[in-house]
C-alpha cells in the first residue's frame, strides 16, 4: 500500500511557465498513446483538455511499470508502489519537477478528484500482475481467469469504470446518477477492447471471458489460443459480450445530457468511436483474428468533425 504522506509546513506551488510545460508534455504523450481518447479530448475547453491529458499520463505511466515484462511481476508490483508514493507526496505539496506528477496535481486541485479514484487507477493497472509472469509457461494449460461475468466486472470497475469516474469529474456534473453511467460506460469501453483484443490476450495467457460464458458457449480458454482459430465456433460468445457493450453504451447515452454543456460534445465523440469500433467488429462477422480491427484515421476523424458541430451548435 501507499505511504500516508503529511502536508509539510510549506507548500510547493509550481508556477505558471512550469505548469505550462508540465501540461504540454502530457498533451504530447496523450496525442501520441490515446490512439482513440484523444479524438474526444481536443473537443473540451484547454483547461479541461489539460486535466484528462495529465490524467492520462499517469494512467500510461502506470500501464508501462505494469507491462514492463524485463521485471518480475513483483518487482513491477514494486515499482508501481513507489510511483504512487510520488504521487502522494505531490499531492500533499512537496516539491517535484516530473511534468506528469506536476500536471495530475493541479488537475486533482482545480476538479477535486478524489484520491482515491487516482489510487483505483493505479490499482487497475496491476491487475493482472496477480496471476503471475505475462507469458504462460510452456506447455501450461490456458484458463480462463474469471468464472462468472460478476467477477469480469469487478475487473472492469478496477480499470475502466474508474476512469469514467475521474472523467465526469473533469467533465463536470450535478447529478449524481451520471456515476452509475459512467461506471456502465467504462464497462462497455472495457468489453469492447477485450472482445477486439482477444487473439492477442490470449497469446500472453490471458483470457478475460468468464468460464462460464465459455461453456456456454462449448468452448474452453484454449481453443482462444488455438493454431488454427474456427472462427464461427468464437463467434457467439464474442456476440454474447457484444451484446452486453451495447446495452452499456445506452448508459452513455443517457450520460452525456448530465455532464457539463461544454463537455458534451467530447463524450460524444468518446462514446462514439468506441461504439463504431464494436459495430465494425460486429460487421466483420467478429473475425478479430485474421487482422487487429480498429477505426481509421477518416472514420475517426469524421466523428470528431461530427463533434466539433455539436460544439458549436
Amino acid at each position: 500500500m501507499s505511504t500516508v504522506v503529511e502536508n509539510p509546513s510549506v507548500q510547493f506551488a509550481p508556477t505558471a511557465s512550469q505548469l505550462d510545460m508540465a501540461y504540454s508534455v502530457c498533451r504530447s504523450i496523450a496525442r501520441s498513446a490515446a490512439k482513440n481518447f484523444y479524438y474526444g479530448f481536443v473537443l473540451l475547453p484547454q483547461r479541461k483538455r489539460n486535466a484528462l491529458s495529465a490524467v492520462y499520463a499517469f494512467m500510461r505511466r502506470c500501464d508501462d511499470i505494469a507491462d514492463d515484462d524485463t521485471l518480475s511481476p513483483d518487482d513491477r508490483h514494486n515499482k508501481l508502489m513507489e510511483s504512487l508514493d510520488k504521487v502522494h507526496r505531490a499531492l500533499a505539496a512537496q516539491p517535484t519537477d516530473d511534468p506528469v506528477l506536476l500536471g495530475l496535481t493541479d488537475a486533482q486541485r482545480t476538479y477535486q478528484i478524489p484520491i482515491g479514484l487516482l489510487d483505483q487507477l493505479a490499482f487497475g493497472t496491476a491487475a493482472d500482475l496477480e496471476y503471475g509472469q505475462l507469458e504462460p509457461a510452456a506447455n501450461a494449460p490456458l484458463v480462463a481467469r474469471y468464472q462468472t461475468f460478476e467477477e469480469l466486472r469487478q475487473y472492469c470497475y478496477g480499470v475502466a469504470s474508474v476512469v469514467g469516474l475521474v472523467c465526469i469529474k473533469i467533465f463536470g456534473y450535478c447529478d449524481p446518477a451520471a456515476e452509475p453511467l459512467a461506471e456502465r460506460c467504462g464497462l462497455a469501453f472495457q468489453l469492447t477492447n477485450i472482445i477486439r483484443d482477444v487473439k492477442e490476450d490470449a497469446a500472453m495467457g490471458r483470457v478475460y471471458f468468464p468460464q462460464e460464458d465459455l461453456a456456454q458457449c462449448g468452448l474452453t480458454a484454449a481453443d482462444l489460443a488455438a493454431p488454427h482459430i474456427d472462427v464461427a465456433r468464437i463467434r457467439p460468445l464474442l456476440a454474447l459480450e457484444a451484446d452486453r457493450a451495447r446495452e452499456c453504451y445506452s448508459s452513455g447515452e443517457e450520460l452525456i445530457p448530465l455532464v457539463n454543456e461544454d463537455s458534451q460534445p467530447a463524450l460524444w465523440v468518446l462514446i462514439t468511436i468506441y461504439r463504431r469500433l464494436l459495430e465494425k467488429i460486429a460487421l466483420n462477422e467478429y473475425d478479430v483474428f485474421s487482422e487487429r480491427v480498429r477505426l481509421t484515421v477518416p472514420e475517426k476523424l469524421t466523428v470528431m468533425g461530427k463533434g466539433i458541430l455539436k460544439r458549436l451548435l
